[in-house]
């Protein structure tokens, strides 16, 4: 019955907000970027089981979809095989107010989510397979220049597959929807994302809209092997 009325929570909030909106307002405070303490650093020492939050993350499905694939046109984020320490980074930072993303706040609630919730649905997604053909992607009328900037800019910490790294809480982003990253590169680029790495946002914050697009239209398009 919780997870009922955490579906059916889910569902109705998604059909009145199913097109993404940009973010408004602040962090609640201002902190050392990713300080590990309080829930985060509690939710990292969880040991998290993939099948409970299989049963938890019942409740995401109706944005992020049935295996973690996102939405196409990028609305929704592809969170399947991404690293399980990225995920309850962002989770507990939508929850603390240190990320801005009033669409998924009510979702990651105390009152939704417990925190060992938060570390079994990060096992669950960190285990799921990415499913490349299921993407959205990029004119590619440039993927030359973008692939100059992800090399310049962007490889050394996103690596030069987009892995990630885990233990650095730097996201997988290979086969991300061109959608979202574009989004995303636009809030961290202008400061309206609340917990992007202080780094990142120096290095784009001089790119224009076209980098932008060119960037993440190449990065759409990265695999892992």
């Amino acid at each position: 019955m919780k997870h009922f009325v955490k579906i059916a929570a889910c569902f109705l909030l998604c059909v009145a907000m199913a097109q993404a909106q940009s973010p408004t307002g602040a962090p609640k405070a201002v902190e050392a970027w990713n300080e590990l303490k309080g829930e985060k650093f509690e939710a990292l020492q969880l040991k998290g089981d993939a099948a409970r939050g299989a049963e938890a993350f019942q409740a995401c499905q109706g944005c992020h979809k049935r295996g973690a694939t996102g939405s196409s046109n990028g609305a929704y984020p592809r969170l399947a095989g991404q690293h399980a320490t990225v995920l309850i980074e962002q989770i507990t930072d939508i929850r603390s107010g240190r990320r801005t993303n009033p669409k998924m706040a009510p979702f990651a609630d105390e009152h939704v989510l417990t925190t060992q919730e938060i570390a079994d649905i990060a096992v669950y997604l960190q285990a799921l397979p990415i499913q490349y053909q299921i993407g959205d992607k990029g004119a590619g009328n440039d993927l030359e220049r973008g692939k100059g900037l992800y090399v310049r800019d962007c490889a050394v910490c996103h690596g030069d597959r987009g892995q990630g790294h885990a233990q650095k809480f730097v996201p997988l982003i290979a086969g991300q929807h061109y959608g979202y990253v574009l989004r995303e590169l636009a809030y961290i680029r202008d400061e309206k994302r609340g917990n992007a790495n202080p780094d990142m946002v120096t290095v784009i914050h001089p790119y224009r809209n076209e980098d932008l697009e060119v960037v993440a239209d190449y990065i759409s398009r990265l695999t892992l092997p």
